[in-house]
């Protein structure tokens, strides 16, 4: 069974990694400010996502695994509005990124 849960928690981080470098890779070949910050929340949403849940195979009780979801839930909030502000400012013609 340990086996089992390591081996789902090899494949679900991997995944989230490769969900992060391909919103890296978004974020250096997108033209404007508003496709890459689509292309980098989406991919690290998803990516932190997989990770998390990878490490939800490892956790040894139920508080360990509520903060590891908290902290992926404050992470998209905080994602969700860094994200706003900079769409609002390349809207308004603000600094070029």
């Amino acid at each position: 069974m340990r086996f089992a849960l390591d081996a789902l928690t090899i494949f679900a981080v991997a995944a989230g990694a490769f969900f992060f470098l391909a919103g890296t890779v978004g974020l250096l070949r997108f033209p404007d400010a508003l496709s890459r910050v689509h292309a980098l929340t989406k991919a690290d949403n998803l990516g932190l996502g997989l990770i998390v849940v990878g490490l939800l195979f490892q956790t040894e009780g139920l508080l360990a695994g509520l903060k590891l979801v908290a902290v992926w839930l404050l992470a998209l909030l905080a994602g969700a509005a860094v994200t706003q502000l900079i769409a609002r400012i390349a809207q308004a013609g603000g600094p070029r990124v």
